[in-house]
């Protein structure tokens, strides 16, 4: 079932082997969203019970690590990879190649501590509420759902790789289907707020699906994971912005 092979792949949570999975995904990014609706209910849950008995800042800080456990730092590592090879590459080939090696650079430790840094600021200046606890719910859908537009919108950079398995001649029906899907997201959960971070989500995932298209001639499956980790902190950025001034909630408790 394509629902279990994306689980499998985008988390640790044991339904089959997650890097093997990957040999057999093509069509399995109609499903990122729902995952990610999965993964933010966990996150949501445990953010929730964390703050009945620990401060804030603390509480915070765990959800941004269970987060980073839960999906086996999978597209941590491709944000990380990627800073290396976008930033320090000067020509396509060199940024593709940066990108294969096991080591990692100042790029990319730079990178992963910046963006670590920003999660954890943007979640601990939401609202100890229930607003809080949706927009936990709601983050990783919208970034899975900025993953899969950019890997069904835009080519793959390689001739072979991981990334390579998501690829089909359906992407089209593929992208509008996970586009549905993370639509009804956002309005049952989120309402207006929902919409206004799905937007966001949208802008963040083509801005940056089209730069790095420009720069390697295509994405591959680290500049996914790496559109991913910087749609969520996009999301939690604008999520703590709007609070104020629109509320996020789901949309039984806005109409009734």
């Amino acid at each position: 079932m394509n629902f279990l092979s994306a689980l499998g792949f985008l988390t640790i949570i044991p339904v089959g082997k997650r890097r093997e999975a990957g040999r057999s995904l093509a069509g399995s990014s109609v499903y990122f969203p729902l995952v990610g609706l999965v993964i933010g209910f966990i996150l949501a849950g445990i953010d929730y019970g964390l703050g009945h008995v620990l401060p804030n800042l603390l509480t915070s800080a765990i959800t941004v690590a269970v987060l980073v456990l839960l999906t086996g730092a999978l597209h941590f590592e491709g944000f990380v990879d990627a800073c290396d090879g976008l930033l320090g590459g000067h020509t396509r080939e060199r940024r593709l190649e940066i990108m294969r090696m096991k080591n990692v650079g100042s790029y990319a430790v730079a990178g992963g501590a910046l963006l670590l840094i920003l999660k954890f600021a943007a979640i601990a200046s939401l609202p100890g509420t229930w607003e809080r606890f949706w927009i936990i719910a709601l983050f990783p859908a919208m970034s899975r759902w900025g993953m899969a537009l950019a890997l069904n919108l835009f080519p793959y950079a390689r001739t072979e790789g991981l990334g390579s398995a998501f690829r089909s001649n359906k992407s089209f029906i593929y992208m509008i289907s996970a586009g549905i899907i993370t639509l009804s997201i956002a309005i049952v959960f989120g309402w207006l707020g929902g919409i206004v971070l799905l937007f966001a989500a949208k802008v963040v995932a083509l801005i940056l699906g089209w730069g790095i298209s420009r720069m390697l001639g295509g994405l591959t499956g680290d500049t996914y994971g790496a559109i991913n980790e910087a749609t969520e902190v996009a999301i939690l950025v604008v999520a703590a912005a709007i609070v104020p001034y629109l509320a996020i909630e789901p949309v039984w408790q806005a109409v009734f």
